[in-house]
C-alpha cells in the first residue's frame, strides 16, 4: 500500500501555493513539514478530495480516508458518545471508543455536552473519530493543537499504533516524538 503524488501544483488568485510536490508514502508515518503558509493543509485538502490540483497526479482516491482538520468540527450540542456514534454510523463499536476515549483522557468526560469541553478535550475527540474511522490512510492536520504534555504523548501513543497499519500524513508544528518519513514543502 502506498501513496503517491508526482508533480502537484496548487495556486489562488495567481498565487502558487504548491509547486511541483512529488511523493511517496507507505504504511507508517510520513510528517508534512514546511513554513507557516506553504501549502501543507492544502496539499492534505487536495488528498482527501476537497480541493482540486491545478496540475500534477496522485493515487490518493484509491484509500478510505479519515482526518483530523485544523478545526475540530464536532457536534457541540452532543456528548463524545453522540459524536462518535454520528461520525461513525454502523461502524461505531462502544467498546472500542470507550477503550480509546479513555487512552486519551475522555474517560470521565461521560455524558458532558461538547460545547463545555476545553479546547484540548476537544481535539483529543476529533483525533478520537479520526482513530475510531474504518479508513486506510490518515491525513492529520495539527492534532495537537491545545494538548498539555501528558495528553499530547498520549495521543501521539495512539497515532504511532495507527501507523502500524495505516498511512499517516502528519502536519505538525510541535517538535514530537513521532519519526518517520518527511516530505518538506518549500
Amino acid at each position: 500500500m502506498e501513496l503517491r503524488a508526482e508533480d502537484l501544483r496548487k495556486g489562488y488568485g495567481g498565487t502558487a501555493v504548491l509547486q511541483s510536490v512529488s511523493f511517496t508514502a507507505g504504511v507508517g508515518i510520513t510528517r508534512v513539514t514546511g513554513s507557516s503558509g506553504i501549502g501543507k493543509t492544502t496539499l492534505l485538502r487536495i488528498l482527501l478530495g476537497l480541493e482540486r490540483a491545478d496540475g500534477g497526479t496522485t493515487n490518493a482516491g484509491c484509500f478510505r480516508w479519515a482526518a483530523v482538520f485544523q478545526e475540530d468540527r464536532l457536534l457541540e450540542q452532543l456528548d463524545a458518545a453522540g459524536n462518535l456514534r454520528f461520525a461513525l454510523g454502523a461502524a461505531y463499536d462502544e467498546a472500542a471508543a470507550r477503550a480509546l476515549l479513555a487512552e486519551l483522557g475522555l474517560g470521565d468526560a461521560g455524558g458532558k455536552r461538547v460545547r463545555d469541553w476545553s479546547g484540548g478535550m476537544k481535539r483529543r475527540l476529533a483525533l478520537a473519530r479520526a482513530l475510531l474511522a474504518p479508513s486506510d490512510a490518515l491525513a492529520l492536520d495539527e492534532p495537537f493543537t491545545g494538548l498539555d504534555a501528558d495528553n499530547r504523548a498520549a495521543a501521539q501513543r495512539c497515532i504511532a499504533r495507527a501507523a502500524r497499519e495505516k498511512i499517516v500524513l502528519l502536519v505538525s508544528h510541535e517538535d514530537d516524538a513521532l519519526a518517520g518519513a518527511e516530505v518538506r514543502l518549500q
